[in-house]
């Protein structure tokens, strides 16, 4: 049968979502904690990839198993031997065709950031931005990804099968005086590597005037060559909040 888990982490100590050689992974705790418990060898996918550093309220991820294992006690068991960074939300039974990542609608992030100086408490949980910027013009670039666009100067991948278009649906970003941070909320149907940091570290360096609110519009148009942007937002700042199926 085909489970469908829901999974918190905080991103801080693992070198991103994916199992790689000589470097901690959220997969690989998960995958070693799951086949130790249903003795045999789990291997599991997810809805898609986070970066080093990077938290998830809410990440899925499906495997098969031929267990009859109660699903209760399978994520009880679970969460006592995972790390104390990693939580199962739940397990649930889905269909054979159901897929975590291509089964995937769309998807929301969180970036948080403090506009002062470091908060202690919510060390490696939210960005620090120590220099001046302007609100208002903060808003009004992030305003300008909402939409279809290319987004091949926004990302790092090298080759994408939709020619680096994706749709942002909405973006919100609130900001709360009494502590000095800003939320920024993305949906869209889908996000590249390093899509999200580098939209909002390039409407920061906007809102710094490092660079005039024209810079994000001409990297949003089509061009032949492209012209990747240098400004990428730190990653302990973002989160996964959730997928839609």
């Amino acid at each position: 049968m085909r489970l469908l888990c829901q999974v918190s982490y905080k991103g801080t100590n693992y070198q991103g979502w994916q199992k790689q050689k000589n470097a901690p992974s959220v997969q690989e705790e998960i995958e070693k904690v799951l086949s130790q418990i249903l003795n045999s060898e789990i291997n599991i996918f997810a809805s898609g990839r986070t970066d080093a550093g990077v938290h998830a309220q809410r990440q899925y991820f499906h495997f098969d198993t031929d267990s009859n294992m109660d699903l209760d006690r399978l994520r009880y068991s679970a969460n006592c031997l995972l790390p104390k960074d990693i939580f199962i939300n739940e397990i649930r039974q889905v269909s054979d065709d159901f897929h975590a990542r291509y089964s995937a609608k769309g998807k929301t992030y969180t970036y948080l950031m403090r506009l002062d100086e470091r908060n202690p408490f919510n060390y490696e949980l939210e960005t620090i931005v120590p220099y001046e910027v302007d609100i208002d013009l903060l808003i009004e670039s992030l305003k300008l990804f909402e939409g279809t666009h290319n987004f091949q100067d926004f990302t790092s991948k090298e080759e994408d099968e939709d020619n680096f278009v994706r749709t942002i649906y909405l973006i919100e970003a609130n900001y709360i005086e009494q502590t000095k941070q800003m939320i920024i909320s993305i949906k869209g149907n889908g996000f590249m590597r390093y899509m999200i940091r580098n939209i909002v570290g390039t409407a920061l360096a906007v809102a710094a005037k490092k660079e005039d609110i024209s810079f994000i519009e001409y990297h949003l148009s089509k061009k032949d060559k492209r012209e990747i942007v240098s400004y990428k937002a730190p990653a302990e700042g973002l989160y996964l909040v959730d997928v839609n199926y």
